[in-house]
């Protein structure tokens, strides 16, 4: 009984260190990755699909981290059109592809833990709200409102 508990616990104890350095390198990766995603960009990558039009200080930018290749993010490119065409002045829409090698940065910056995930930007830069999922526009248009954004 007591072999099985000290071979159990052995095996335990390595693999959790071994899993240990695969850790330390993502979080290195991640440091690296958030110095070169915070710098100004001048054209989108193929993960980055600006939807908007180059608004010059949007009210609210509404970021879309999913992957062309997901059924709900699928669902949710008609709702980013709609509010890029009817919102066009006041909020700007970006669409990242976070299961390419160019976005994954962006769900790392994000800290994003499924996809679809919608974070909303005030006109500062900062977060002010975050929803996970598919979201219906009825919805997203509430919070574009609670930012000052009108119809």
């Amino acid at each position: 009984m007591r072999i099985k508990t000290f071979s159990t616990l052995t095996i335990a104890v390595f693999l959790f260190l071994g899993c240990e350095p695969k850790k330390n390198t993502v979080i290195e990766t991640k440091k690296t990755d958030t110095k070169t995603i915070e710098q100004p960009k001048e054209t989108p990558k193929k993960s980055e699909k600006v939807i908007s039009s180059k608004i010059e200080k949007p009210i609210v930018t509404f970021v879309e981290l999913g992957s062309v290749g997901c059924i709900p993010c699928k669902m949710m490119q008609p709702i980013m059109k709609e509010i890029e065409e009817e919102y066009k002045d006041q909020v700007k829409v970006v669409f990242y592809d976070v299961w390419t090698q160019e976005g994954r940065p962006y769900a790392e910056k994000y800290k994003i833990r499924l996809i679809p995930t919608q974070v909303f930007l005030d006109k500062n830069g900062r977060e002010f709200f975050r929803h996970e999922g598919f979201f219906p526009k009825e919805e997203l248009v509430k919070i574009l409102e609670m930012q000052g954004v009108k119809k």
